[in-house]
């Protein structure tokens, strides 16, 4: 059995991130009955792994725990991985949509505006670069 801090150096991952996992259930240590610190075991490893590979993919803590209640029920949870997996993919596939747009727009602005001389704002008017841009929807 290992402390947290024994842990956190087996896994690879800070102490507070082995506390914060454990807070939220992810991570179910043990406890010494002598002192209540929380205990460790070798399986605690591959769970951790686990949920640090799922993380890389993507998923969320909420989505890892679902997961994990799946499996700990004796189900499979592949089909829910596969469904979660592709409704991210969507997802990502839109906001790299919203990205590129926003890249265009505003490489388009910086050409246009490195004709433009600097002037100091007068009156109502902050900064006529941004002023001078024409305002179109993100999806344009």
């Amino acid at each position: 059995m290992m402390t947290v801090s024994e842990f956190s150096m087996q896994g690879g991952v800070p102490s507070h991130v082995i506390r914060f996992y454990s807070r939220i259930g992810l991570l179910n240590p043990a406890r010494d009955p002598d002192n209540g610190y929380k205990l460790f075991s070798r399986s605690d490893i591959s769970r951790l792994h686990f949920i640090r590979q799922a993380q890389s993919l993507g998923y969320t803590l909420d989505e890892i725990g679902e997961i994990l209640a799946t499996c700990s029920h004796g189900q499979s949870p592949c089909a829910r991985v596969r469904q979660i997996l592709r409704q991210r993919i969507k997802e990502n596939r839109g906001k790299l949509d919203e990205l590129m747009t926003l890249q265009k727009r505003m490489e388009h602005a910086l050409a246009s505006w490195e004709r433009m001389p600097d002037h100091k704002p007068q009156g109502e008017s902050r900064c006529h670069l941004i002023e001078s841009t024409e305002v179109t929807p993100m999806n344009a």
